[in-house]
């Protein structure tokens, strides 16, 4: 009777171990469903509860579902005749290296390019208040302020596809946004990371805090990063498709991930044959080769590295042949939530640089396809000495440059 117990014990144990599993197994996930073109709402809609899938929401731009699945019903729909593919809908992350230090009192190397920073520390600021108008490195070195006899960015639509932004920030002028992780919800900044991003952009030239690359581009908040610095690559494509209904002129995206996204990949094709100049950062995996990451690596895209104040290429930032410029992306200066201004590092703060000088030429020439744009920002480059076209692209972008400055 021992004996049996003994051998009846692990054989239930097994099955259970068995059941869990395939449980797990079929515990409904989110996924993207992309449709052929021509399929309806209705028609996507009925393909998901027919296989006892739960809807999230649509997206157009590339005739998509998001839904919750199970593994047996994410298989049945890919089956489907009139369903293109099923995927996840993995996660994406921010390329900030260097965490903002909230409450700092005294400015750190790279703050400035000398002006005044004065300590003047506000309730509920985010750090360090500079008392007269600073020029942040990275704008000084890629000539934005020369650039500014020839345009600031005046009537160019900017989409920040961030974590919000500080809506009210003394130093920024948001025109509008979205919401896009809590649908009706407020797109104002709860992380700090796209305020950031969004000060290097434009920046108010107003006397105080700092100055961005176009300060007389209008920014518009795209809230897709949640507070732990991660995004759906849902809402991606949704953040792409809002800019292309928005009719926005340039989109940064500050984030990205190794992992090529089927869905994300025709988003982008689709908004950069709408007229998107779209910018993104290359990744934070330097110094291996071949590192960029996904939207960076897409063709449609302009991928930057970051560079130090050196005009070395920063030790954290991803190289690669799809590189199309570099910028200044370590210790940047710029504002930050609750009103203050922090100092952060990534190529997440490299692609901004681009954004603004793309808003500059924009200004300059409306009507410029993304193409052109590329290639005008490419042409007038700097190349760097001691860096390789996988680390520089066709070198450190230049607003100067870009806006036929030089040419004068």
């Amino acid at each position: 009777m021992m004996k049996r117990i003994q051998w009846i014990l692990p054989l239930i144990l097994v099955l259970a171990m068995f059941g869990a599993t395939t449980a797990s197994a079929d515990t409904p996930v989110r996924k993207i469903v992309v449709f052929r073109d021509g399929v309806d709402d209705v028609a996507k809609h009925n393909a998901i509860r027919g296989v006892g899938g739960n809807l999230i929401k649509q997206l157009d731009l590339v005739n998509a579902s998001v839904a919750e699945l199970s593994s047996a019903g994410a298989a049945a729909l890919a089956k489907l005749p009139n369903v293109e593919l099923v995927e996840d809908d993995h996660r994406l992350k921010e390329h900030a290296v260097v965490a903002p230090q909230p409450g700092r009192t005294e400015p750190q190397a790279g703050e400035a390019d000398g002006k005044s920073i004065g300590p003047d520390q506000r309730p509920g600021g985010g750090g360090v208040k500079p008392s007269t108008e600073t020029v942040p490195w990275g704008v000084e070195r890629i000539n934005a302020p020369d650039a500014w006899r020839y345009s600031r960015g005046a009537g160019v639509k900017v989409a920040v596809l961030d974590s919000g932004i500080d809506l009210s920030h003394p130093d920024l002028h948001v025109a509008g946004g979205v919401n896009l992780i809590d649908e009706g919800q407020s797109y104002n900044d709860d992380r700090g990371h796209g305020t950031h991003v969004a000060g290097t952009i434009a920046a108010l030239d107003n006397r105080q805090g700092v100055v961005g690359v176009a300060p007389d581009a209008r920014l518009y908040a795209v809230k897709v990063i949640d507070k732990n610095g991660e995004i759906w690559a849902s809402d991606v494509v949704e953040g792409l498709e809002w800019s292309v209904k928005n009719r926005m002129d340039v989109v940064n995206m500050s984030f990205g991930s190794p992992e090529d996204d089927p869905a994300i990949r025709k988003a982008i094709s689709r908004a950069h044959k709408s007229g998107l100049v779209l910018v993104a950062s290359a990744g934070n995996e330097g110094p291996k080769p071949n590192s960029v990451h996904y939207p960076a690596l897409y063709p449609e895209v302009i991928a930057v590295s970051a560079i130090d104040q050196n005009d070395g290429i920063a030790s954290f930032s991803s190289v690669g042949p799809q590189v199309a410029l570099a910028a200044p992306g370590v210790e940047v200066y710029s504002t930050f939530m609750g009103g203050g201004y922090e100092t952060m590092s990534g190529t997440s703060m490299a692609a901004p640089h681009v954004t603004g000088v793309a808003a500059l030429r924009l200004s300059q020439h409306p009507g410029e396809m993304p193409d052109q744009v590329a290639a005008a920002l490419k042409k007038s480059a700097d190349r760097l000495p001691g860096l390789t076209r996988d680390q520089q692209g066709a070198g450190l972008v230049d607003a100067l440059g870009a806006v036929g400055g030089r040419d004068r």
